[in-house]
């Protein structure tokens, strides 16, 4: 099969997404597919492409995740700064000649719904959810209150932060909270405010990430997540970061936490949490996978937090050893990807 991975594109996560991309195409190649690898936002100018795109080398370099995200102002300056397109030359012309798009996207540049509109419009099949459910899924204010009298998630307020009502939001909010971009992911933004002055320099940072903000009740428990594969949940992972919390730095740097998988829970809280992350899954219309986060009480009570349509697929990434904890290696979770993302098509999932 002709597969092209796209990767890249202008995002805060688009390191995490080059080094996915690499490890899944890499992948299929050892699977036998013909394989491409391909930046989104730089298309045929990238490094990566020409004439022999589908046997060009994955540089080794793009495995590994640096541990701040990217400057995306000089990411501009590389493919010359005024095109205001995010999508580079001869990309949608590139997948459309592919059998499918595997989409190794993360962040608001590939996991909102809009390339997967776009490939709807070619009639290019891709991997993971449609459009919409993408679209849900991104906006963590929607989806809490689409789900919300479905499954227990943390109390929250969404807010537009700006210079100027700083101190009102800082003054009205109750500690400890956690303060999240509406829409990013790879906990980009997140922090933990434990006192007023973590706060005001949360609330600052995310005026410079746009400003919508979602403020959350924090929640003392364990951090377990869980990937949908299908109709199944997969075994859940715990995560214990070494320092701090599982922030950017401490999910792309190799023994920076703890992950455990399976979880060591009692059976009757395993099977809690994958009921709720099915139960959003299907509430927001998702299909082929998803990985949903959570904060499990001392006395086993999942609270929901997000849900992400294109989990990252990385060499530290969760969903891959999951899927192992249920006996599909690395290879074999693509090939399921491709073929339930195939049938999801045909079904206008």
């Amino acid at each position: 099969m002709k597969v092209l991975v796209l990767a890249g594109g202008l995002s805060p996560e688009r390191n995490v997404s080059l080094s996915s991309g690499a490890m899944v195409c890499e992948a299929l190649r050892k699977q036998g597919h013909q394989a491409a690898l391909m930046d989104l936002y730089f298309g045929l100018d990238g490094a990566l492409n020409g004439e022999n795109l589908y046997v060009a080398p994955i540089p080794e370099s793009f495995k590994r995740v640096a541990r701040e995200a990217p400057d995306l102002e000089q990411v501009k300056v590389k493919r010359g700064g005024n095109d205001p397109s995010a999508i580079g030359p001869g990309v949608l012309e590139t997948c459309a000649r592919a059998d499918i798009v595997f989409l190794a996207l993360h962040g608001a540049c590939g996991e909102d719904g809009r390339i997967q509109a776009a490939l709807d419009l070619l009639g290019v099949p891709y991997t993971g959810a449609g459009y919409l459910g993408s679209a849900i899924a991104m906006d963590k204010d929607l989806t809490k209150r689409l789900v919300s009298h479905m499954v227990k998630t943390p109390r929250w307020e969404t807010v537009t932060v700006t210079e100027e009502n700083i101190q009102e939001i800082l003054q009205r909010t109750r500690l400890p909270a956690v303060v999240k971009p509406i829409a990013s992911g790879s906990s980009i933004g997140v922090y933990i405010a434990r006192t007023r002055t973590e706060l005001e320099n949360a609330l600052a940072e995310s005026v410079k990430l746009g400003g919508r903000t979602v403020i959350e009740e924090y929640i003392r428990g364990r951090e377990i997540q869980v990937a949908v594969l299908g109709d199944r949940a997969l075994p859940s992972i715990e995560i214990i970061p070494k320092e701090g919390f599982y922030n950017y730095a401490n999910k792309y740097q190799p023994g920076a936490a703890n992950e455990v998988c399976p979880s060591r829970i009692p059976r009757e809280w395993e099977r809690a949490i994958g009921d709720a992350a099915l139960t959003v899954f299907r509430a927001i219309g998702l299909s082929v996978y998803a990985r949903a986060d959570f904060i499990v009480t001392p006395e086993g009570t999942p609270y929901f937090l997000e849900i992400n349509t294109l989990p990252g697929m990385t060499p530290t990434s969760l969903v891959p050893q999951e899927a192992a904890a249920a006996g599909l290696d690395y290879g074999k979770l693509c090939e399921a990807i491709i073929q339930k993302s195939l049938e999801a098509r045909k079904e206008g999932l």
